[in-house]
């Protein structure tokens, strides 16, 4: 379905010439991020809602914002600030794929149920369900919900584009997400669908009335190149769908609200909402509650990565990173500012990893305890290996902390970790600590520091070189950014340094507000709106504590501090970094974005870097801590971290706090963007900036990931090489980082602004597991090496699934009592409940069992055994269960029962028709999709 956005969105569209597309002007509900976004933010609530109750605690929700939602989650259960940045991010990973299919897939019929391609659109939509279970069970997020987004936009155009509303049902066909049922009543190729419309538009009943009568369902024709279609078939319609033009004439697309369609149009949408919800909730049902949040972004905001060197002089680092997870996790526990996950990537030389990640903060203390300084004689170690592999581990917008004393051995991985750290927007801090005399001398050849540093300044991190005797006075550094809410107010870099003013503006919101400076030989003044200063030399003043370990200066402004413009002034001829940070709900989440045309011309999000030579465009999305209407933009502009260069953007307001902002003129080098605007709520002047640095290309490269891998089977993925400079031998590399056989040219020739097409081929051993998520960067470098870009890529491995059957469910014996609907009496009655389930001969057998929506007890036997006996018991006043069965394979079984409370004995009352006996599978039973169709 094609219209405007409204809500979340990291991407808007242009309106041209009457084609439909999501646009940043007009209105409505039908676009494809705004029911994907009401389809979340429903069963996001109705989650939260379920483990509140679970947890005896009460869900009050202020408001519709997202922020709001994510307050009503988390605030009750712990102290501090809660921001909505991971609910956001993760909205827009699944909401930026919804124009790339429209691009990508422009001419795929399945992809968007044209063509009568039923069986291959299902198919693409079970296989999509089948590998988002697949990388959640992986606890690989990110991978499912790009996944998730690109299957939403298949199963919500089948609504748009067939002729299932046309033909009277009003409510989801269920059979497109349950392979094992049959797609029935299909028109056959010879089968004339449509009537002409003499117009040659759209007109109503084009469909003929022999289709309606017998209930045979159809889908329209999109021709992008050609006019044929077969002979009597409806089109799609439109302007841009060449078969229109061919008889019969017009189109039975309800992407858009049009006289002729109204009423169908309104169908289209709400069942397409509420098809997506059946989706999120089977995606629920196989990960449970928790997890099904984590693949949300519903989670305190931060994640702790630890990178750590363990070679044989590593021990006092090693204690003390030790140390400081201990602290984090004893100091933290029970508020916002307990991390959400604990991950660790040791390496060595030669081996690294590997990654464990866990939100058990007891078991993070094990893995840790377990790591021992040992081996490594080779001074060079395998840092940016093992970084990598954190990197592609961690969730996007992670904080990561490298403890090394020694060189990277893997320098040659520089360029990639580089694409990573841009690709992610995660941030990584260095501690190097002082080896011994022989890895100094090795330094003289390859400085190291030179390296980490470049990297830290690129990813908005520090790099903080101390001795071992200090290292625990530096590390408190990681306390202070293992936080939630953690926002960036400024971050510059002078390399060489000279004497400069910053000013930056602190609001009201702002709380445990930290600067961060990195260099040596370096004075510094600061001052605040009342002119008060305080030097480096202070070590305690009336502005703050200033506490200096080697290179670094860490200075924690008082509680009290003043709203309004402060001041910084740096006097060095040093390199030096300024860094400063506080806590707030008020942040904002940005990407660069491309336009690109078709019959849905719009906009989509780049992977790289932004073309040079062409306007930079950025959707920007600002939250508040009320939501989007609690704060007002003033402007975005782009700033370079390393001089002195701002540029300024045109806004244009999308709604609901998204911005799309172009900028004509791009700063040179690498730059950032800065964020300003007033706090409605105190009223108070902010701005945020962005730490991830940025530069253009004249390089592009472009590649599509449409399905998925299968174990020990060859994938091949075309690649496209494109420039708009001067042509030649461009170099290409590639890496993932589980080190997976590849084959790919090492070079391509590409014409002078032209473009060139390879193929890169990765094969996952056989025995890979389901789930495992592959991270592939694709590297093409200009004659001479001038210019270069990239494209990061995630492949899902997903064993190919063979049982599609849920198991099933029999309620066999309800004992109740009488009942009381009165709240003050229902807590002294009590009702139970015993059911069989099954998953079948044929099946993979029932992997999990639990209850939800009742609050209660649930016990249950064996479940290796073919049948398995449960028993729910439950006080009267929980008068409702919902028992979830997940099979090996991830299929959803669901019962749902209710009592009926009064003061007669109660009588038995299902919620979901009868199967066998008394039975259930979550509207995916035979009996229930009889009732929708």
């Amino acid at each position: 379905m094609m219209s405007p956005i409204v809500g979340v969105s990291l991407l808007a569209l242009v309106l041209s010439g009457g084609a439909w597309a999501f646009v940043p002007t007009g209105g409505g509900a039908s676009s494809h991020v705004s029911m994907t976004q009401s389809a979340v933010l429903q069963k996001v609530t109705e989650v939260c809602r379920a483990i509140a109750q679970l947890e005896g605690q009460d869900f009050i929700l202020t408001g519709n914002s997202a922020e709001e939602l994510v307050h009503a989650c988390l605030g009750p259960s712990a102290i501090g600030e809660v921001s909505a940045a991971k609910f956001k991010s993760a909205l827009n990973d699944i909401n930026e794929q919804h124009p790339l299919v429209d691009r990508d897939f422009v001419d795929s019929p399945q992809h968007h149920f044209n063509s009568e391609l039923f069986a291959r659109g299902r198919s693409l939509i079970t296989s999509g369900v089948a590998s988002i279970k697949a990388n959640v069970r992986a606890e690989n997020f990110h991978a499912a919900r790009e996944t998730l987004g690109r299957v939403l936009h298949t199963l919500q155009d089948f609504y748009s584009h067939s002729n299932w509303v046309d033909l009277g049902y009003t409510q989801p066909y269920i059979n497109l997400l349950r392979p094992d049922l049959p797609l029935e009543n299909l028109a056959d190729f010879k089968t004339p669908t449509c009537k002409d419309c003499t117009n040659g538009g759209f007109c109503p009943n084009s469909l003929l009335p022999d289709i309606l009568r017998k209930k045979i369902l159809t889908s329209g024709y999109m021709g992008i190149t050609s006019k044929f279609k077969p002979n009597g078939k409806c089109s799609h319609g439109g302007v841009e769908d060449l078969t229109s033009l061919t008889s019969p004439r017009g189109g039975i697309s309800k992407d858009e609200r049009r006289p002729d369609n109204e009423a169908l149009h309104n169908t289209a949408v709400t069942l397409a909402t509420t098809a997506s919800l059946q989706l999120l909730d089977d995606i629920r049902g196989a990960a449970g509650d928790k997890d099904f949040l984590r693949l949300m972004g519903v989670a305190r905001s931060s994640v702790v990565v630890f990178v750590i060197d363990t070679t044989g002089s590593m021990s006092n680092d090693i204690a003390e990173a030790k140390r400081m997870v201990n602290e984090i996790i004893d100091s933290k526990k029970g508020t916002q500012d307990e991390p959400s996950q604990y991950i660790l990537v040791p390496f060595n030389d030669p081996e690294f990893g590997p990654l464990i990640r866990t939100t058990d903060p007891n078991v993070m203390k094990a893995e840790i305890a377990k790591l021992t300084a040992d081996g490594g004689g080779d001074p060079p170690e395998m840092c940016l290996s093992g970084l990598q592999l954190a990197l592609t581990g961690a969730p996007a917008s992670s904080h990561i902390y490298v403890f090394t004393d020694a060189a990277a051995k893997d320098i040659s991985l520089k360029d990639t970790i580089s694409a990573l750290i841009r690709s992610t927007k995660s941030t990584v801090s260095f501690f190097i600590t002082d080896g011994g005399a022989s890895r100094r001398r090795r330094r003289r050849s390859v400085d190291m520091f030179d390296i980490y540093r470049d990297l830290a300044l690129a990813s908005g991190g520090q790099a903080i070189r101390v001795s071992k005797a200090n290292l625990p006075q530096a590390t408190g550094i990681i306390a202070d950014s293992s936080t939630s809410a953690l926002v960036t107010v400024l971050q510059r870099a002078r390399n060489p340094g000279k004497p400069e003013t910053f000013s930056f503006q602190l609001d009201e919101s702002l709380t445990n507000i930290t600067i961060y400076i990195t260099g040596n030989t370096l004075a510094f003044t600061l001052k605040n709106p009342a002119g008060v200063t305080q030097t480096e030399t202070e070590a305690s003043g009336k502005l703050g504590t200033v506490q200096k370990v080697g290179n670094l200066y860490r200075i924690r402004l008082a509680s009290n501090k003043q709203t309004g413009l402060w001041e910084i002034n740096m006097n060095s001829n040093q390199p030096y970094t300024l860094k400063i940070t506080g806590q707030s709900t008020i942040a904002f989440i940005y990407d660069f974005v491309e336009s690109f045309g078709g019959p849905h011309p719009g906009y989509a999000p780049i992977s790289g870097r932004p073309e040079s030579g062409v306007p930079a465009i950025l959707l920007v999305s600002v939250l508040g801590k009320k939501g989007p209407a609690s704060v007002k933009v003033s402007d975005v502009v782009l700033v370079t971290v390393s001089g002195s260069e701002v540029i300024g953007g045109t806004l244009e307001d999308v709604g609901n706090g998204d911005f799309l902002v172009t900028v004509t003129k791009v700063p040179a080098g690498e730059f950032v963007v800065l964020v300003n605007g007033t706090d409605l709520v105190s009223t108070t002047l902010f701005q945020r900036q962005s730490t991830t640095q940025m530069s253009v290309s004249s390089v592009t490269i472009r590649a599509v990931v449409d399905r998925t891998m299968e174990p020990g089977k060859a994938f091949t993925l075309p690649f496209v090489v494109m420039t708009n400079s001067t042509g030649g031998s461009y170099k290409i590399n590639a890496r993932n980082d589980k080190d997976f056989t590849m084959n790919y040219p090492t070079s391509v020739m590409v014409g002078t602004g032209g473009n060139a097409t390879a193929n890169l081929t990765i094969t996952a051993p056989a025995n890979t597991e389901s789930g495992t998520d592959i991270t592939l960067t694709i590297e093409a470098v200009a004659p001479g090496s001038v210019d270069s870009n990239y494209v990061v890529l995630r492949l899902s491995v997903v064993t190919k699934v063979t049982d599609f059957t849920p198991p099933q469910c029999e309620v066999v014996n309800v004992s109740t009592v009488d009942c009381p609907a009165d709240p003050v009496f229902c807590n002294a009655s009590f009702w139970q409940l015993s059911a069989n389930l099954t998953d079948g001969v044929n099946g993979t057998g029932i992997a999990t069992l639990k209850s939800r929506q009742g609050v209660g007890s649930l016990t249950h036997t064996d479940l290796k055994q073919m049948f398995v006996a449960a028993y729910f018991n439950a006080s009267c006043c929980s008068p409702k269960v919902e028992l979830v069965a997940v099979d090996n394979a991830m299929n959803v079984g669901v019962c749902l029962y209710s009592i009926v409370r009064s003061s007669v004995p109660p009588s038995l009352t299902l919620t979901l028709p009868l199967w066998a006996c008394l039975l259930v599978s979550a509207l995916f039973s035979e009996p229930f999709r009889g009732l929708l169709i």
